[in-house]
C-alpha cells in the first residue's frame, strides 16, 4: 500500500485535504481575506502573537475567567448535588428549584447579570459559574440515587455508620457520575467563555476577537478560534486522565 493510500485511509485526510482547499482557495482568489485568512496566514499571525506575548498574556486572563468560574460552579453543583442526594428533604428543597434553572438558558441572563453585576469581571464569571453548575448536579445526584442498594445492605451488616457508607460506599460509587457531570462543566464552561469576553473585555481571546472584528483581522479571529477549541480539547483530555486514575477498578477501563 503506497503512502498516499494509507494518508487516504487515516483520520487526518480529510482536515488535511480541507486546509488544502482552504489555502488554494484564498491563493487562487476565491476566498477574500476578509472573508477568511488563509491558513497560511493563520500560521504566521499565531506566531507572531505568541513571541510578542499577546497570545500568552490574553490566553491566562481568560483561563482566569473559567478556572474561577468553575471552582464556583463546580463547587455548588457538588454540596447541593450531596444534600439533595443524601436526604429526602434535601431533595424537596433543592432539586425543584434546580429543575427550574435548568430550563432557563445561561445566555439569556446576560442581560440580567450586567444589571446586577455591571460590565466588569463578575458577570462573566457568574455566567461561567452558573452554566457549569448544574451538570455537576444532576450526574453526581443521579449517581448517588443510583448506588446498589445491595452494596448499603452489606455495609449495613458490616456496622457501618450513615456517615461511613456515605464515605465508602455511596460517594465512590457516585464518582464515575460525577466525572461525566465535571467533563460537560468544562466543556460548558468554554462555550460559555466566549459569550462572556464580549462583554466590555478589555482582556482575554473574548477582547482580541473584538478588536480583530473592528479591523477585519480574519486571521486573529480564527487563531482565536483555534486556541477555544484547544482548551475544550485538553479540558477533556484532563478528565479522561483522572478517570483513568481514579476509576482503575472499573472492568471498562482495565486493560488486558
Amino acid at each position: 500500500m503506497s503512502v498516499l493510500q494509507k494518508l487516504a485511509q487515516s483520520r487526518w485526510f480529510s482536515p488535511l485535504a480541507l486546509l488544502a482547499v482552504w489555502e488554494a482557495g484564498s491563493r487562487l482568489g476565491l476566498i477574500p481575506e476578509r472573508t477568511l485568512a488563509a491558513p497560511s496566514a493563520v500560521a504566521e499571525t499565531l506566531l507572531g502573537m505568541l513571541t510578542s506575548g499577546e497570545l500568552p498574556s490574553n490566553l491566562a486572563v481568560s483561563f482566569g475567567r473559567v478556572l474561577s468560574g468553575l471552582a464556583i460552579g463546580v463547587t455548588l453543583g457538588i454540596v447541593l448535588a450531596l444534600v439533595a442526594g443524601l436526604s429526602r428533604k434535601g431533595e424537596a428543597a433543592i432539586d425543584p428549584l434546580m429543575q427550574i434553572k435548568r430550563t432557563i438558558p445561561t445566555l439569556a441572563l446576560t442581560p440580567l447579570f450586567i444589571v446586577w453585576f455591571g460590565i466588569g469581571e463578575t458577570p462573566k464569571i457568574a455566567l461561567i459559574a452558573f452554566a457549569s453548575m448544574f451538570p455537576v448536579y444532576l450526574n453526581l445526584y443521579s449517581g448517588i440515587r443510583g448506588v446498589d442498594l445491595r452494596l448499603l445492605e452489606g455495609a449495613r451488616s458490616f456496622g457501618l455508620t450513615r456517615a461511613e457508607q456515605v464515605w465508602h460506599v455511596i460517594l465512590p460509587g457516585s464518582l464515575p457520575s460525577l466525572l461525566v457531570g465535571l467533563r460537560y462543566s468544562l466543556s460548558i464552561s468554554i462555550l460559555v467563555l466566549v459569550v462572556a469576553e464580549q462583554i466590555n473585555a478589555s482582556a482575554g481571546l473574548g477582547y482580541l476577537i473584538n478588536n480583530a472584528r473592528d479591523f477585519m483581522r480574519t486571521d486573529i479571529i480564527v487563531v482565536c478560534l483555534m486556541v477555544y477549541a484547544v482548551l475544550g480539547l485538553a479540558a477533556d483530555w484532563i478528565v479522561r486522565t483522572i478517570e483513568n486514575r481514579a476509576l482503575v477498578w472499573r472492568p471498562s477501563l482495565v486493560k488486558a
